[in-house]
Protein backbone atom coordinates (compact mmCIF):
# COMPACT_ATOMS: atom_id res chain seq x y z
CA UNK A 1 0.00 0.00 0.00
CA UNK A 2 1.35 3.44 -0.92
CA UNK A 3 0.34 6.84 0.37
CA UNK A 4 -2.02 8.85 -1.82
CA UNK A 5 -0.22 12.12 -2.51
CA UNK A 6 -2.68 13.31 -5.17
CA UNK A 7 -5.59 14.49 -3.00
CA UNK A 8 -6.69 18.11 -3.27
CA UNK A 9 -6.83 19.01 0.41
CA UNK A 10 -5.43 22.42 1.40
CA UNK A 11 -2.45 22.61 3.71
CA UNK A 12 -4.75 23.86 6.46
CA UNK A 13 -7.12 20.89 6.06
CA UNK A 14 -4.25 18.40 5.88
CA UNK A 15 -2.89 19.87 9.11
CA UNK A 16 -6.27 19.58 10.86
CA UNK A 17 -6.71 15.99 9.70
CA UNK A 18 -3.17 14.72 10.34
CA UNK A 19 -1.24 16.71 12.95
CA UNK A 20 -1.68 16.54 16.72
CA UNK A 21 -0.19 19.91 17.74
CA UNK A 22 1.78 20.32 20.98
CA UNK A 23 0.59 22.89 23.55
CA UNK A 24 -2.55 23.64 21.53
CA UNK A 25 -6.27 23.77 22.23
CA UNK A 26 -7.51 20.92 20.04
CA UNK A 27 -10.98 22.46 19.94
CA UNK A 28 -9.71 25.84 18.74
CA UNK A 29 -7.39 24.20 16.23
CA UNK A 30 -10.19 22.14 14.68
CA UNK A 31 -12.33 25.28 14.48
CA UNK A 32 -9.80 27.82 13.23
CA UNK A 33 -7.03 25.73 11.68
CA UNK A 34 -3.28 26.38 11.81
CA UNK A 35 -1.28 29.53 11.21
CA UNK A 36 1.31 28.32 8.69
CA UNK A 37 4.68 30.10 8.68
CA UNK A 38 6.85 29.81 5.58
CA UNK A 39 9.95 31.92 6.16
CA UNK A 40 11.77 34.59 8.08
CA UNK A 41 14.57 37.14 8.14
CA UNK A 42 16.06 38.91 11.14
CA UNK A 43 13.23 39.55 13.61
CA UNK A 44 10.48 39.06 11.02
CA UNK A 45 8.55 35.99 9.87
CA UNK A 46 6.10 35.52 7.01
CA UNK A 47 3.05 33.28 6.68
CA UNK A 48 1.76 31.51 3.56
CA UNK A 49 -0.75 34.33 2.97
CA UNK A 50 2.07 36.82 2.56
CA UNK A 51 1.63 38.62 5.90
CA UNK A 52 4.73 39.66 7.83
CA UNK A 53 5.06 39.77 11.61
CA UNK A 54 7.69 40.88 14.08
CA UNK A 55 8.38 37.70 16.00
CA UNK A 56 8.37 38.95 19.56
CA UNK A 57 9.04 35.47 20.92
CA UNK A 58 12.03 34.32 18.81
CA UNK A 59 10.02 31.18 18.01
CA UNK A 60 9.84 29.81 21.55
CA UNK A 61 12.48 31.99 23.26
CA UNK A 62 15.11 30.36 21.05
CA UNK A 63 16.00 32.02 17.71
CA UNK A 64 18.60 34.22 19.39
CA UNK A 65 20.61 35.06 16.25
CA UNK A 66 17.49 35.79 14.18
CA UNK A 67 16.02 34.19 11.09
CA UNK A 68 17.72 33.55 7.75
CA UNK A 69 21.28 33.00 8.99
CA UNK A 70 23.15 31.61 6.00
CA UNK A 71 26.24 30.72 8.03
CA UNK A 72 24.19 28.30 10.15
CA UNK A 73 22.53 26.85 7.07
CA UNK A 74 25.91 26.34 5.40
CA UNK A 75 27.40 24.74 8.52
CA UNK A 76 24.52 22.26 8.64
CA UNK A 77 24.69 21.50 4.93
CA UNK A 78 28.44 20.97 4.97
CA UNK A 79 28.27 18.59 7.90
CA UNK A 80 25.30 16.71 6.42
CA UNK A 81 27.33 16.26 3.25
CA UNK A 82 30.35 15.06 5.17
CA UNK A 83 28.62 12.83 7.74
CA UNK A 84 24.87 13.09 8.22
CA UNK A 85 25.00 11.12 11.46
CA UNK A 86 26.99 8.88 13.72
CA UNK A 87 26.40 8.09 17.39
CA UNK A 88 28.53 8.92 20.42
CA UNK A 89 27.94 5.69 22.37
CA UNK A 90 30.91 3.46 23.32
CA UNK A 91 33.36 6.38 23.18
CA UNK A 92 32.61 7.18 19.51
CA UNK A 93 32.87 10.88 18.72
CA UNK A 94 33.07 13.43 15.93
CA UNK A 95 34.98 16.65 15.37
CA UNK A 96 32.11 19.20 15.45
CA UNK A 97 30.80 17.73 18.69
CA UNK A 98 34.25 17.69 20.31
CA UNK A 99 34.87 21.31 19.35
CA UNK A 100 31.45 22.43 20.58
CA UNK A 101 31.84 20.59 23.91
CA UNK A 102 35.24 22.20 24.47
CA UNK A 103 34.02 25.66 23.47
CA UNK A 104 30.88 25.42 25.57
CA UNK A 105 32.81 24.23 28.63
CA UNK A 106 35.26 27.12 28.32
CA UNK A 107 32.42 29.60 27.75
CA UNK A 108 30.67 28.36 30.89
CA UNK A 109 33.88 28.54 32.93
CA UNK A 110 34.55 32.14 31.88
CA UNK A 111 31.25 33.83 30.95
CA UNK A 112 29.11 32.01 33.52
CA UNK A 113 31.90 32.32 36.12
CA UNK A 114 31.44 28.61 36.77
CA UNK A 115 34.92 27.04 36.67
CA UNK A 116 33.56 24.01 38.53
CA UNK A 117 31.77 22.78 35.37
CA UNK A 118 34.19 20.34 33.76
CA UNK A 119 32.15 18.14 31.42
CA UNK A 120 29.28 18.53 28.96
CA UNK A 121 26.83 15.94 27.62
CA UNK A 122 24.28 16.50 24.86
CA UNK A 123 20.66 15.77 24.01
CA UNK A 124 17.90 17.24 21.86
CA UNK A 125 15.71 19.48 24.03
CA UNK A 126 15.50 21.36 27.29
CA UNK A 127 13.07 18.72 28.49
CA UNK A 128 15.53 15.87 27.98
CA UNK A 129 18.29 17.98 29.56
CA UNK A 130 16.27 18.31 32.75
CA UNK A 131 15.19 14.68 32.55
CA UNK A 132 18.91 13.87 32.45
CA UNK A 133 19.41 16.01 35.56
CA UNK A 134 16.94 13.86 37.50
CA UNK A 135 18.87 10.72 36.52
CA UNK A 136 22.25 12.32 37.32
CA UNK A 137 21.01 13.29 40.79
CA UNK A 138 19.87 9.72 41.41
CA UNK A 139 23.07 8.21 40.05
CA UNK A 140 25.23 10.60 42.08
CA UNK A 141 23.61 9.69 45.38
CA UNK A 142 23.39 5.96 44.65
CA UNK A 143 27.13 5.87 44.01
CA UNK A 144 27.74 7.84 47.21
CA UNK A 145 25.77 5.29 49.19
CA UNK A 146 22.87 7.65 49.89
CA UNK A 147 19.96 5.89 48.13
CA UNK A 148 17.32 7.80 50.12
CA UNK A 149 18.62 11.20 48.99
CA UNK A 150 16.56 11.64 45.79
CA UNK A 151 13.93 14.37 46.30
CA UNK A 152 14.17 17.50 44.19
CA UNK A 153 12.79 20.90 45.21
CA UNK A 154 11.26 22.89 42.37
CA UNK A 155 9.01 25.96 42.53
CA UNK A 156 5.40 26.85 41.82
CA UNK A 157 5.37 28.52 38.41
CA UNK A 158 8.63 26.92 37.29
CA UNK A 159 8.91 25.47 33.79
CA UNK A 160 11.52 22.75 33.22
CA UNK A 161 10.04 20.80 30.30
CA UNK A 162 7.35 18.22 29.64
CA UNK A 163 8.81 14.72 29.75
CA UNK A 164 7.52 12.66 32.67
CA UNK A 165 10.39 13.72 34.94
CA UNK A 166 10.87 17.27 33.61
CA UNK A 167 7.12 17.79 33.50
CA UNK A 168 7.03 16.90 37.17
CA UNK A 169 9.71 19.51 37.91
CA UNK A 170 7.51 22.01 36.09
CA UNK A 171 5.29 23.67 38.69
CA UNK A 172 2.36 24.78 36.49
CA UNK A 173 -0.86 22.77 37.01
CA UNK A 174 -2.09 22.81 33.40
CA UNK A 175 0.91 20.68 32.41
CA UNK A 176 0.00 18.06 35.03
CA UNK A 177 -3.72 17.65 34.38
CA UNK A 178 -4.71 14.25 32.93
CA UNK A 179 -1.06 13.13 32.74
CA UNK A 180 -0.81 11.76 36.31
CA UNK A 181 1.95 14.22 37.13
CA UNK A 182 3.93 15.03 39.16
CA UNK A 183 5.78 11.83 39.93
CA UNK A 184 6.82 11.05 43.49
CA UNK A 185 9.88 12.81 44.80
CA UNK A 186 9.25 16.38 43.61
CA UNK A 187 8.45 19.06 46.20
CA UNK A 188 7.45 22.63 45.35
CA UNK A 189 8.54 25.83 47.06
CA UNK A 190 6.95 29.25 46.58
CA UNK A 191 7.40 31.45 43.52
CA UNK A 192 9.72 34.44 44.04
CA UNK A 193 7.08 36.81 42.61
CA UNK A 194 7.18 39.80 44.93
CA UNK A 195 4.12 41.56 43.50
CA UNK A 196 1.70 38.72 44.23
CA UNK A 197 3.31 36.80 47.07
CA UNK A 198 4.83 39.39 49.38
CA UNK A 199 3.02 40.16 52.61
CA UNK A 200 1.68 43.62 53.43
CA UNK A 201 4.58 45.93 54.28
CA UNK A 202 7.20 43.27 53.52
CA UNK A 203 10.37 44.52 51.83
CA UNK A 204 11.95 42.61 48.96
CA UNK A 205 14.83 41.63 51.26
CA UNK A 206 12.43 40.30 53.90
CA UNK A 207 10.49 38.49 51.18
CA UNK A 208 13.71 36.84 49.95
CA UNK A 209 14.61 35.80 53.48
CA UNK A 210 11.17 34.27 54.00
CA UNK A 211 11.41 32.27 50.75
CA UNK A 212 14.90 31.06 51.67
CA UNK A 213 13.62 30.00 55.07
CA UNK A 214 10.84 28.10 53.30
CA UNK A 215 13.48 26.12 51.39
CA UNK A 216 15.22 25.24 54.65
CA UNK A 217 11.89 24.31 56.25
CA UNK A 218 11.13 21.98 53.33
CA UNK A 219 14.52 20.29 53.67
CA UNK A 220 14.03 19.80 57.40
CA UNK A 221 10.42 18.62 56.97
CA UNK A 222 11.31 16.09 54.27
CA UNK A 223 14.57 15.13 55.98
CA UNK A 224 18.01 16.34 54.78
CA UNK A 225 18.93 12.72 54.10
CA UNK A 226 16.15 12.58 51.44
CA UNK A 227 16.55 15.95 49.67
CA UNK A 228 19.02 15.80 46.81
CA UNK A 229 18.69 18.94 44.70
CA UNK A 230 17.07 22.31 44.09
CA UNK A 231 16.32 23.31 40.47
CA UNK A 232 15.74 26.87 39.30
CA UNK A 233 15.52 29.00 36.18
CA UNK A 234 17.51 32.19 36.94
CA UNK A 235 14.46 34.12 35.69
CA UNK A 236 11.27 32.05 35.58
CA UNK A 237 10.13 32.03 31.95
CA UNK A 238 6.81 30.39 31.13
CA UNK A 239 5.75 30.94 34.74
CA UNK A 240 5.56 34.69 34.13
CA UNK A 241 9.08 36.10 33.54
CA UNK A 242 9.64 36.39 37.30
CA UNK A 243 12.86 38.13 38.38
CA UNK A 244 13.68 37.15 42.00
CA UNK A 245 14.74 39.69 44.64
CA UNK A 246 18.43 40.60 44.63
CA UNK A 247 19.55 38.46 47.59
CA UNK A 248 17.26 35.48 46.91
CA UNK A 249 19.74 33.06 45.34
CA UNK A 250 22.62 33.90 47.66
CA UNK A 251 20.43 33.16 50.68
CA UNK A 252 19.29 29.86 49.19
CA UNK A 253 22.82 28.87 48.15
CA UNK A 254 23.95 28.91 51.78
CA UNK A 255 21.12 26.59 52.73
CA UNK A 256 21.86 24.17 49.89
CA UNK A 257 25.53 24.02 50.92
CA UNK A 258 24.55 23.47 54.55
CA UNK A 259 22.45 20.39 53.77
CA UNK A 260 24.48 18.85 50.91
CA UNK A 261 21.80 19.70 48.35
CA UNK A 262 22.84 20.08 44.70
CA UNK A 263 21.97 23.24 42.77
CA UNK A 264 20.64 22.63 39.23
CA UNK A 265 20.51 25.83 37.18
CA UNK A 266 18.13 25.64 34.21
CA UNK A 267 19.65 27.97 31.59
CA UNK A 268 17.40 26.72 28.77
CA UNK A 269 15.84 30.16 28.22
CA UNK A 270 18.25 32.46 30.04
CA UNK A 271 21.45 31.09 28.50
CA UNK A 272 23.26 32.52 25.46
CA UNK A 273 22.44 36.17 25.92
CA UNK A 274 18.73 36.37 26.67
CA UNK A 275 19.18 38.44 29.87
CA UNK A 276 21.84 40.74 28.40
CA UNK A 277 24.51 38.50 29.98
CA UNK A 278 25.87 35.29 28.51
CA UNK A 279 24.23 33.23 31.22
CA UNK A 280 21.76 33.71 34.06
CA UNK A 281 24.33 32.02 36.29
CA UNK A 282 26.75 34.95 36.12
CA UNK A 283 23.91 37.49 35.93
CA UNK A 284 22.78 36.47 39.43
CA UNK A 285 26.05 35.10 40.85
CA UNK A 286 24.90 31.47 41.05
CA UNK A 287 27.08 28.47 41.91
CA UNK A 288 25.59 25.48 40.07
CA UNK A 289 26.56 21.86 40.40
CA UNK A 290 24.64 21.05 37.22
CA UNK A 291 23.44 23.25 34.33
CA UNK A 292 20.87 22.72 31.57
CA UNK A 293 21.06 24.36 28.13
CA UNK A 294 19.07 24.28 24.88
CA UNK A 295 17.25 26.93 22.77
CA UNK A 296 20.00 29.55 22.27
CA UNK A 297 22.68 26.86 21.95
CA UNK A 298 21.78 26.50 18.26
CA UNK A 299 19.19 29.31 18.09
CA UNK A 300 16.65 26.62 17.22
CA UNK A 301 18.28 25.86 13.86
CA UNK A 302 18.93 22.31 15.02
CA UNK A 303 17.36 20.47 17.98
CA UNK A 304 20.10 20.27 20.59
CA UNK A 305 20.49 20.51 24.34
CA UNK A 306 23.37 20.21 26.76
CA UNK A 307 24.01 19.44 30.41
CA UNK A 308 26.99 20.90 32.23
CA UNK A 309 28.42 18.65 34.95
CA UNK A 310 30.63 19.86 37.80
CA UNK A 311 33.92 18.20 38.62
CA UNK A 312 32.62 16.83 41.94
CA UNK A 313 29.78 15.04 40.15
CA UNK A 314 32.08 13.88 37.36
CA UNK A 315 34.39 12.29 39.94
CA UNK A 316 31.45 10.36 41.42
CA UNK A 317 30.37 9.23 37.92
CA UNK A 318 33.87 7.87 37.40
CA UNK A 319 33.71 6.11 40.77
CA UNK A 320 30.43 4.54 39.69
CA UNK A 321 32.11 2.59 36.92
CA UNK A 322 33.44 0.02 39.37
CA UNK A 323 30.10 -0.62 41.05
CA UNK A 324 27.64 -0.05 38.19
CA UNK A 325 29.59 -0.60 35.00
CA UNK A 326 29.30 1.80 32.09
CA UNK A 327 27.45 5.11 32.45
CA UNK A 328 24.20 3.83 30.93
CA UNK A 329 22.48 7.04 29.90
CA UNK A 330 22.22 8.88 26.58
CA UNK A 331 20.14 9.22 23.44
CA UNK A 332 20.48 8.06 19.84
CA UNK A 333 21.16 11.64 18.77
CA UNK A 334 23.30 12.75 21.72
CA UNK A 335 26.20 14.70 20.26
CA UNK A 336 24.82 14.82 16.72
CA UNK A 337 27.57 16.08 14.36
CA UNK A 338 25.18 18.45 12.53
CA UNK A 339 24.13 19.93 15.85
CA UNK A 340 27.78 20.39 16.75
CA UNK A 341 28.46 22.26 13.51
CA UNK A 342 25.37 24.46 13.87
CA UNK A 343 26.19 25.19 17.50
CA UNK A 344 29.68 26.36 16.57
CA UNK A 345 28.34 28.62 13.79
CA UNK A 346 25.71 29.99 16.16
CA UNK A 347 28.29 30.89 18.82
CA UNK A 348 30.38 32.57 16.10
CA UNK A 349 27.43 34.88 15.35
CA UNK A 350 26.62 35.60 18.99
CA UNK A 351 30.23 36.48 19.73
CA UNK A 352 31.18 38.08 16.41
CA UNK A 353 28.22 40.46 16.26
CA UNK A 354 28.12 41.34 19.95
CA UNK A 355 24.52 40.18 20.28
CA UNK A 356 24.71 39.70 24.05
CA UNK A 357 25.80 43.31 24.45
CA UNK A 358 23.11 44.44 22.01
CA UNK A 359 20.50 42.60 24.06
CA UNK A 360 21.55 44.41 27.24
CA UNK A 361 21.50 47.84 25.60
CA UNK A 362 18.35 47.54 23.48
CA UNK A 363 16.47 45.58 26.13
CA UNK A 364 16.97 48.30 28.73
CA UNK A 365 15.77 51.01 26.37
CA UNK A 366 12.82 48.93 25.17
CA UNK A 367 11.57 48.15 28.69
CA UNK A 368 11.81 51.81 29.69
CA UNK A 369 9.88 52.90 26.57
CA UNK A 370 7.23 50.28 27.31
CA UNK A 371 6.91 51.55 30.89
CA UNK A 372 6.55 55.11 29.60
CA UNK A 373 3.88 54.04 27.11
CA UNK A 374 1.63 51.81 29.23
CA UNK A 375 3.21 51.53 32.67
CA UNK A 376 0.59 53.82 34.21
CA UNK A 377 -2.33 52.04 32.57
CA UNK A 378 -4.79 51.06 35.34
CA UNK A 379 -4.92 47.47 34.10
CA UNK A 380 -1.14 46.96 33.87
CA UNK A 381 0.15 45.40 37.09
CA UNK A 382 3.83 45.14 36.16
CA UNK A 383 6.26 45.46 33.28
CA UNK A 384 9.27 43.39 34.30
CA UNK A 385 12.22 41.42 33.00
CA UNK A 386 15.91 41.50 32.15
CA UNK A 387 17.54 42.06 28.77
CA UNK A 388 15.16 40.95 26.04
CA UNK A 389 13.06 38.77 28.33
CA UNK A 390 10.11 41.00 29.22
CA UNK A 391 6.60 40.45 30.59
CA UNK A 392 3.50 42.58 30.87
CA UNK A 393 1.07 41.43 33.56
CA UNK A 394 -2.54 42.63 33.60
CA UNK A 395 -4.82 43.19 36.57
CA UNK A 396 -8.46 44.08 37.07
CA UNK A 397 -7.77 46.64 39.80
CA UNK A 398 -4.18 47.61 40.52
CA UNK A 399 -4.90 49.55 43.72
CA UNK A 400 -6.84 46.66 45.27
CA UNK A 401 -4.66 43.96 43.61
CA UNK A 402 -7.71 42.20 42.17
CA UNK A 403 -7.34 39.63 39.41
CA UNK A 404 -9.66 39.32 36.43
CA UNK A 405 -12.39 36.73 36.27
CA UNK A 406 -10.66 33.60 34.88
CA UNK A 407 -12.97 33.64 31.85
CA UNK A 408 -11.88 37.11 30.71
CA UNK A 409 -8.27 36.21 29.79
CA UNK A 410 -7.20 39.78 28.89
CA UNK A 411 -3.65 38.67 28.05
CA UNK A 412 -4.97 36.40 25.32
CA UNK A 413 -7.04 39.25 23.92
CA UNK A 414 -3.98 41.51 23.87
CA UNK A 415 -1.98 38.79 22.06
CA UNK A 416 -4.73 38.47 19.44
CA UNK A 417 -4.94 42.25 18.97
CA UNK A 418 -1.15 42.54 18.62
CA UNK A 419 -1.11 39.75 16.04
CA UNK A 420 -3.68 41.60 13.94
CA UNK A 421 -1.27 44.55 13.97
CA UNK A 422 1.73 42.44 12.90
CA UNK A 423 3.35 41.42 16.19
CA UNK A 424 3.60 37.93 17.69
CA UNK A 425 3.88 37.69 21.47
CA UNK A 426 2.83 34.88 23.78
CA UNK A 427 0.08 34.52 26.39
CA UNK A 428 1.60 32.64 29.31
CA UNK A 429 -0.30 29.88 31.14
CA UNK A 430 0.39 31.09 34.68
CA UNK A 431 -1.39 34.39 35.28
CA UNK A 432 -2.61 37.14 32.93
CA UNK A 433 0.82 37.68 31.43
CA UNK A 434 2.14 38.36 27.92
CA UNK A 435 5.80 37.57 27.27
CA UNK A 436 8.21 39.24 24.87
CA UNK A 437 11.56 37.67 23.94
CA UNK A 438 12.58 38.55 20.36
CA UNK A 439 15.78 37.58 18.52
CA UNK A 440 18.80 39.35 19.97
CA UNK A 441 19.30 41.23 16.70
CA UNK A 442 16.37 43.40 17.84
CA UNK A 443 17.06 47.09 17.15
CA UNK A 444 15.97 50.41 18.63
CA UNK A 445 13.76 50.95 15.58
CA UNK A 446 12.16 47.54 16.11
CA UNK A 447 11.56 48.51 19.72
CA UNK A 448 9.80 51.74 18.79
CA UNK A 449 7.50 49.86 16.42
CA UNK A 450 6.71 47.18 18.99
CA UNK A 451 5.99 49.73 21.74
CA UNK A 452 3.41 51.42 19.53
CA UNK A 453 1.78 48.11 18.56
CA UNK A 454 1.65 46.87 22.14
CA UNK A 455 0.41 50.21 23.44
CA UNK A 456 -2.37 50.32 20.86
CA UNK A 457 -3.31 46.68 21.50
CA UNK A 458 -3.54 47.21 25.27
CA UNK A 459 -5.67 50.34 24.89
CA UNK A 460 -7.93 48.68 22.34
CA UNK A 461 -8.57 45.57 24.46
CA UNK A 462 -9.26 47.37 27.73
CA UNK A 463 -11.44 50.02 26.10
CA UNK A 464 -13.57 47.15 24.81
CA UNK A 465 -13.60 45.39 28.20
CA UNK A 466 -14.76 48.58 29.93
CA UNK A 467 -17.81 48.88 27.69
Amino acid sequence: MTSDLTHNLSLEEMDKQSFLHPITSTAEHQKNGPHIIKGGSGVTIQDIDGRSYIDGMAGLWCVNVGYGRESLVEAAAEEMGRMGYFHTFSASSNEPLIRLADRLRRLINVEANAPQISKVTFGLSGSDANDTQVKLVRYYNNVRGKPEKKKIISRHGAYHGLTVAAGSLTGIPIYHKAFDLPIEGVVYAGSPHYFWHSQEGETEEAFAQRLAQEIEDIILREGPETVAAFIAEPVLGTGGVIVPPASYYQLIQRILDKYDVLFIVDEVICGFGRLGSWFGTSHFGLKPDLMSFAKGLTSGYFPMSAVGVSEKIWEVICDGSDAFGMFAHGFTYSGHPVGGAVGMANLDVLEGEGLVENCARVGSIFKQRLIERIGDHPNVAEIRGEGLMIAIEFIADRDKKLRFDPNVKPHRQVVAAAKEKGLIIRPLPHGEVCSFAPPLVFSDADGEQVVEILGDAVEQVFARLRQ
